[in-house]
C-alpha cells in the first residue's frame, strides 16, 4: 500500500538515492536540489513515497510565495518502481494530502516539461488540464478541487 511519510534523518539517505532513468533525468529535478531548496525555503513540503517499507518515489508541494496558490513541485517515481501503478496512487493521496491542508483551495496546479508525454499522461488521466501559460518553459496545468 503507498504511503506518504514525512523525511528525516532516517529516511533521507534513501531518499536522495531515488533517481529516475537516464532518458528523464531531464525532466525532473533531483531529489538532493529539492529537499536544499526546502530548507532554503521554508514554504516547501517534501514527502516520501513508500509502498510498504520501501521508498519508491518523492514529492514536494508548497503554497507558492509568489501567486499564493497550491503547487506540486515535484513528483517522482524512482526508475526501478515505474510503471507499477504508483504513480496514480501517489498523486491521489498528494491530492487528497493538500485538500485536507488547505479545504478552501478549489484549484491545484503544477507544471511538466513540454517533451514529457508520461508526465501529460499520468496528470490528464487524472483530471490536471493546461491553464494556458508556460513558465520557465514548462506548461502549467490546473486541477479543480
Amino acid at each position: 500500500m503507498i504511503v506518504l511519510r514525512k523525511i528525516d534523518g532516517y529516511n533521507f539517505n534513501r531518499i536522495t538515492r531515488l533517481s529516475v532513468s537516464e532518458a528523464q533525468r531531464e525532466y525532473v529535478t533531483s531529489n538532493v536540489y529539492s529537499l536544499a531548496q526546502a530548507y532554503a525555503m521554508p514554504e516547501c513540503r517534501p514527502l516520501a513515497i513508500y509502498e510498504g517499507m520501501e521508498p519508491v518515489g518523492f514529492c514536494m508541494y508548497a503554497l507558492d510565495q509568489d501567486d499564493g496558490e497550491y503547487w506540486i513541485y515535484r513528483f517522482m517515481i524512482d526508475q526501478r518502481f515505474q510503471r507499477r501503478g504508483y504513480g496514480r496512487q501517489a498523486l491521489r493521496l498528494l491530492v487528497d494530502h493538500i485538500r485536507a491542508e488547505a479545504p478552501d483551495r478549489r484549484v491545484l496546479y503544477l507544471s511538466y516539461e513540454p517533451d514529457n508525454a508520461a508526465a501529460l499522461a499520468l496528470y490528464s488521466s487524472f483530471g490536471f488540464a493546461p491553464d494556458g501559460r508556460v513558465v520557465d518553459g514548462e506548461i502549467v496545468l490546473r486541477l479543480e478541487l
